[in-house]
């Protein structure tokens, strides 16, 4: 057979540690930059929907972008593996670590005399003002994609490999919903405006909505998923792997 169209080979993550793969770097590009991307330009907007029976349906914008990073997870840790898939989680901790830094030291810097964007800057940008935000966001991340990349790992060594839309749609259900349990709590639970009720209702529905996403992006992932393995060559199964996301060796 031609390259890429081998039938990829079965083989445990631990025999691939000096690998070099030709697409992971890609990958893990594509990763932090939904992540940075739908925190911090889809987080700050707030639309709706007209459903039917339902009616008005309020929801931020970053639930249209933010459920892809979990549906690029699903691909990181099934084509190479959870120790790779872990120092892509960190990467994007990182990331987010330095984008509210970032933040908080643009919008403080004094704006030049005439120039007029402050407001804006601090609206959007702002997130000294709302701090508790910022690190229910980043402790939900770190948590719901390691549970994501563990679940996903197990069920494949549970399924030998078979049925990945159980492991990918499964993996999505705990990891998505630690993540609601922990950010929209964590955010929002004794803030002003804010009852108890309303925030479990957000957290459900917002849950419901992350992984019905992933449900309907189910193809798109089968054909992601098996475009890499064909042309990485190989399968990896996480037999004999530390799990331990406190570290970022593979």
């Amino acid at each position: 057979m031609s390259e890429g169209t081998a039938k990829p080979a079965h083989v445990a993550a631990g025999e691939l540690q000096n690998r070099q793969f030709r697409y992971f770097d890609y990958v893990m590009v594509a990763f932090v930059v939904i992540l940075l991307l739908s925190n911090i330009i889809g987080a700050s907007k707030r639309s709706f929907l007209d459903l039917p029976l339902l009616g008005h349906w309020p929801f931020g914008a970053g639930i249209l972008f933010f459920p892809i990073s979990y549906v690029i997870g699903d691909v990181l840790t099934e084509v190479y593996g959870y120790a790779r898939a872990r120092r892509v989680i960190w990467a994007g901790f990182v990331a987010m670590l330095f984008m509210i830094l970032m933040c908080i030291v643009v919008v403080a810097l004094p704006p030049d005399t005439g120039w007029t964007g402050q407001a804006a800057y601090e609206q959007i940008f702002g997130f000294g003002a709302i701090p508790r935000i910022a690190i229910a966001s980043i402790i939900a991340f770190w948590a719901g994609e390691f549970v994501n990349s563990y679940v996903l790992a197990r069920m494949k060594l549970m399924t030998q490999g078979r049925h990945l839309w159980t492991r990918t749609i499964g993996s999505t259900i705990f990891g998505e919903g630690v993540d609601s349990l922990i950010f929209y709590p964590l955010a929002f639970l004794g803030a002003p405006g804010w009852t108890v009720s309303q925030v479990l209702v957000i957290v459900f529905t917002q849950w419901f909505l992350k992984v019905s996403w992933e449900v309907l992006l189910t193809p798109f992932t089968y054909l992601v998923v098996n475009f890499l393995k064909r042309r990485e060559g190989v399968d990896i199964f996480d037999e004999g792997t530390d799990f331990t996301p406190f570290r970022t060796r593979v």
